[in-house]
């Protein structure tokens, strides 16, 4: 079992977007994660820091945006993005309101 200084380097920072606060509502939670993590170590990341129980985790890589700078185009960085679905009825306070 890893220890809890590696827990939360593998969630980065939560989602707090229009679409993120409707999943909420279905017991969703979006986190930016570590590119590294894969799906069991969200998991077990989500239910040993927030105390809570997992039932999902979707993982997406989101690709960066070109983006222009006066005459120049920049590539902006992606980020990989975890969809944690909880069990019903558990919420993640920190998250809520």
């Amino acid at each position: 079992m890893t220890d809890i200084a590696q827990l939360t380097s593998v969630l980065r920072r939560p989602l707090i977007t229009e679409k993120s606060l409707r999943l909420q509502e279905q017991g969703r939670y979006s986190f930016e994660v570590d590119p590294r993590a894969n799906k069991g170590l969200i998991k077990q990341a989500v239910e040993r820091l927030f105390g809570v129980d997992v039932v999902r985790v979707n993982i997406i890589r989101v690709k960066g945006k070109r983006k222009r700078f006066g005459p120049r185009w920049v590539q902006k960085p992606g980020y990989k993005k975890a969809i944690v679905t909880l069990k019903p009825g558990q919420k993640i306070p920190i998250l809520e309101g």
